[in-house]
This record gives structure tokens, sequence and C-alpha cells, in this order.
């Protein structure tokens, strides 16, 4: 009987404990609605990918406490990023025009217009954008800390040797496992 009493104080006292916490932690977050007009970022700030590829955030983690962000990417040149687990997020993608192959663990996926992608956290993947042009949305969620990640290598003057990208990538939350996509 006192084991069954102390698994129960220990299980109700520990969901206390974590409903206080969550109670007391002060989210930063917005209370108003706002929109962001087409070809403009959040912040206007631009950040372009692939060289001349933007990147727009369209939500930030600002707006969500690291809950969620969302970007949005007009793609100016075939091709894609490594091979890449993020451990602790979730990632959707959304084709609004053009072609991608997407490689989400051992499959490969040929997505186009009106397409959606779900690449669950902790498995490998990555995408090539196989037309000259293309554009979608994805997010990440939670967050973590891939609008820092895209700043960093959306300046122009960021040259980062393989090794020092693949370094750079762990410290933002994202592990390279293999090369682009070749398609």
């Amino acid at each position: 009987m006192k084991r069954r009493k102390f698994i129960a104080t220990t299980a109700v006292s520990t969901l206390a404990i974590a409903l206080g916490q969550n109670l007391s932690a002060k989210e930063s977050r917005t209370n108003k609605g706002f929109v962001v007009k087409a070809s403009e970022s959040r912040f206007g700030e631009k950040t372009l990918l692939f060289g001349n590829s933007p990147n727009d955030i369209k939500v930030s983690q600002k707006d969500t406490n690291g809950k969620l962000s969302i970007f949005e990417y007009i793609g100016n040149i075939k091709g894609g990023p490594a091979l890449h687990i993020h451990p602790y997020q979730d990632e959707v993608f959304f084709i609004v025009h053009g072609e991608y192959l997407f490689q989400v663990g051992e499959e490969k996926h040929n997505l186009k217009a009106g397409d959606t992608i779900f690449l669950p956290r902790g498995v490998p993947h990555a995408f090539a954008q196989l037309t000259e042009t293309g554009k979608m949305f994805f997010l990440f969620q939670p967050s973590g800390k891939m609008e820092d990640f895209f700043r960093l290598i959306g300046d122009p003057t960021f040259k980062p040797t393989p090794e020092e990208g693949a370094k750079i990538s762990l410290e933002y939350g994202m592990k390279i496992v293999g090369p682009p996509l070749q398609f």
C-alpha cells in the first residue's frame, strides 16, 4: 500500500510542478495580428540562400515564443541543401511554384505546386529544386535557431569551408549527414 501511495504522490507532484512551470513561464510573443506583404520579410530584413534566392521570414519565433517560424523561399537556382537532420524540430514545406525533389529517410518524392510534405524531426532529409525558378513556404516547429542560422548563411560575405559549415550547422541545431541531392 505504501508503494502505491508513493507512486501516486510522485505522479501528482510531478504533474503539479510541470504545470506550475508552464503557468509561471512568461511568454514572449505578439498579441496582435499582422500582415507581411508578398516579397517582404517580417522585420524588413533580407537573407539570400544559395547566392541569390530570397528566404524571407513571414512569422518569426519572436511572434510565437519560439514555437513556430514560417519562411517564404523564392528559388532562383537549381539544387538545395545537404542531407541533414533536425533533432528537435519538425519541418513542413508547401510548394507554390516549380518542381522539387525531396528525400525523407530513404524515400524520395517529386513535389509540384500545391503539394505539401512533412519532415519529422530526427529523420535525414534534403530537397533539390529541379526547375529554374520555384517558390515554397516552409515552417519549423518549434523554431529552434533557424532564423539566426539563415541570417548567418544568408550574408553574402559568409563563405565557410564545408567543415566549418558542418560545425556551424551543429551550433544551430542541425547535423549534416550527407551531400546535396543529385538530380
